[in-house]
């Protein structure tokens, strides 16, 4: 489970419990660089989120399921990428594949070489449905600056079999018609996307954050996908 940007691993904890109560067994990442605000990030770039994460595939020894959350979809497709064999599905909330050479938000403000949680009016309305202002405290108050170079390295993609691998897309947002329609015009934002062979679209409406805002329907959300993986 690899969460977005200024997020640890124990921002899964709403959803956990139900996600194990179901069956499954859970592994919240926290990514290199946000073990403490205090860390040095600077030489920490997107491939090093992705290496964690393929490393602890590999630990596992067996076919996972990966749920990236906004720029922690970027690096489940990188790691379906580099393990394509080893990943059963990928469940993206609120987040879509990111295409080869496209980096994961290039506008979001750098201060001494890491992204600290801008100011909530640096978000769009669309971002912040039921963010009342206890969850906003509550994120902030745990946030930590994310590494700018995750944010603006580019992705890097080499094996095609990446879209052999089944995915669910949440989409809290922007309606699942939204995304087709996206899709259908050929827009360049959903390239990636649109090659993928089997893709499951779910409308979970809500903010960009739905693990905060709306976690006993993200929850159930992921488990009704996990129903999907073969075997």
């Amino acid at each position: 489970m690899i969460p977005g940007f200024w997020l640890r691993g124990e921002s899964w904890n709403a959803i956990v419990p139900a996600i194990e109560a179901a069956g499954h067994r859970t592994h919240p990442v926290t990514p290199p660089g946000l073990d403490a605000v205090d860390d040095d990030r600077s030489d920490i770039g997107l491939a090093d989120h992705v290496a964690a994460v393929v490393a602890l595939i590999d630990r596992l020894g067996k076919p996972v399921v990966l749920v990236g959350h906004s720029g922690g979809g970027a690096v489940a497709h990188s790691v379906v990428d580099a393990r394509p064999d080893a990943v059963a599905r990928v469940i993206y909330v609120d987040s879509l594949p990111l295409g080869a050479g496209v980096a994961i938000n290039e506008e979001l403000p750098v201060v001494d070489g890491e992204i600290p949680l801008p100011d909530w009016s640096f978000f769009g309305d669309e971002d912040l449905v039921d963010m009342d202002d206890e969850i906003r405290a509550e994120f902030r108050a745990k946030a930590v600056p994310t590494p700018a170079r995750v944010a603006t390295d580019p992705q890097v993609l080499r094996d095609s079999r990446r879209y052999d691998v089944p995915i669910t897309v949440i989409a809290c947002e922007f309606s699942v018609d939204v995304i087709r329609e996206l899709i259908e015009s050929g827009d360049p934002f959903v390239a990636e996307l649109a090659r993928v062979r089997d893709a499951t679209f779910v409308h979970l409406p809500t903010g960009h954050w739905p693990q905060f805002t709306k976690p006993a329907e993200l929850s159930s959300t992921i488990v009704e996908a996990l129903t999907q993986v073969d075997g």
